[in-house]
């Protein structure tokens, strides 16, 4: 049988097909030293490439090794930035597997100023009550500085708060600063070890309080979290049922949270009508409403709020406010007219960035697009001192009382 010709070209073609796959893939890590008109062909952003070329040359000429990756890490969070927004930062993979874990209700019990960066520290603005913190004498207002001998300032507020997290049993050592005292001067520090806890703090509790004679209910809410509006619900219509004509929600401290609970929630005092609307440049406009099954609107409600009351708190309070459904008291709220979304990253990390407005229902946006201080939602009761304390919740609840009919 004959012997088809052999192509003498065949073996030579079998070796260069790998050893141009190879160089393939390395130039396409080093677009650097493609020659020009190739490198202009085949890689597409001058800019990327640029950011790339600069990676390379730092990890490769550096006096001291730095791995590439955590040079890219650290060109994400300076783009991130330079968006001046202190609401949009990036979150490395560890910072995200912290952000996505179930949680653990570990801790010392405090609850922090929800700001998205670390400036100073972290602002305490709430202390649970019989917590590791509460024992150890930390008040609302202190600064928690620095945490094991690592100071604070710069972190993202994940990074910040996962240095004091850990498990029950273990011990962290915070330097505290206190407010700035009224005549001037520099703010006490001082040093605590803390025994870390199994925290269970209730997202709702309520009271009955009895002012000049007229029972009233408090309700408060400390976030928004998922299903949070079941038990203000069932927390209100207890209260209710239990003989109060009156109801003071209880917003302090509350950083937001969920704005379909932050919907739900509102609609339980609000019959009808819009709660909020969302704007973005790519996110669509929605309008939430009212979803009905409201209380009587003839039952009075005070909304009692501080400094810290924030985004879907301040949601929740602006829509009592413009329909007039409540008295909104106390101090004006953070200012927070912007919302945020969680966007994986190849590399594990994410970005949570800004990425539309909301809007009162009278059209009022309360932020400042998180490149400067938001307007907030100012009381029509302002409470100039203490309304953090018991004095705050008495200014609510005399209030509250001179309005039942």
């Amino acid at each position: 049988m004959p012997h088809s010709p052999r192509d003498p070209l065949r073996p030579a073609l079998a070796l260069l097909v790998p050893l141009l796959l190879v160089a393939g893939l390395w130039l396409g890590g080093h677009p650097e030293h493609l020659p020009g008109f190739l490198r202009d062909a085949f890689v597409a952003d001058h800019q990327t490439r640029v950011v790339d070329e600069a990676i390379e040359r730092v990890a490769h000429d550096y006096y001291r090794p730095i791995p590439a990756g955590k040079l890219s890490s650290a060109s994400i969070t300076g783009l991130v930035a330079s968006l001046g927004d202190r609401f949009s930062h990036y979150l490395t993979p560890s910072e995200y597997r912290e952000f996505n874990s179930p949680p653990h209700f570990t801790g010392i019990g405090v609850a922090v100023a929800p700001e998205a960066t670390v400036g100073h520290g972290l602002s305490i603005a709430r202390v649970f009550d019989s917590s590791p913190a509460a024992r150890a004498g930390l008040k609302v207002g202190d600064s928690i500085v620095a945490v094991g001998g690592r100071a604070l300032k710069g972190l993202s507020q994940e990074a910040a708060t996962a240095l004091i997290k850990g498990l029950p049993g273990t011990d962290v050592k915070l330097e505290i600063e206190g407010p700035r005292p009224a005549h001037g001067g520099p703010a006490a520090r001082r040093s605590v070890k803390i025994t870390r806890a199994t925290i269970s703090e209730p997202v709702v509790a309520s009271v009955a309080k009895t002012v000049h004679g007229v029972r009233l209910g408090v309700v408060a809410l400390a976030t928004f979290s998922p299903g949070a509006h079941g038990e203000v619900r069932q927390a209100v219509v207890h209260e209710l049922h239990a003989g109060a004509r009156g109801i003071v929600f209880d917003l302090r401290g509350n950083g937001g949270g969920l704005v379909e609970e932050a919907q739900l929630i509102a609609s339980i005092f609000i019959a009808k009508g819009t709660i909020v609307s969302t704007r973005g440049r790519t996110q669509p406009s929605q309008t939430l409403l009212a979803s009905g099954d409201a209380i009587s609107s003839k039952i009075p409600v005070v909304v009692l709020v501080d400094a810290n009351t924030a985004s879907a708190a301040e949601i929740v309070t602006a829509a009592l406010q413009d329909h007039r459904r409540a008295t909104v008291l106390g101090t004006h709220t953070f200012g927070k007219g912007v919302f945020q979304e969680e966007q994986a990253l190849s590399n594990g990390g994410a970005l949570d960035i800004t990425v539309g407005e909301y809007f009162t229902p009278a059209g009022r946006n309360l932020g400042g697009g998180g490149v400067k201080q938001g307007a907030g939602i100012k009381p029509e009761v302002l409470v100039r001192k203490g309304v953090d304390t018991n004095h705050g919740l008495s200014v609510a609840l005399d209030t509250l009382a001179a309005k039942v009919k």
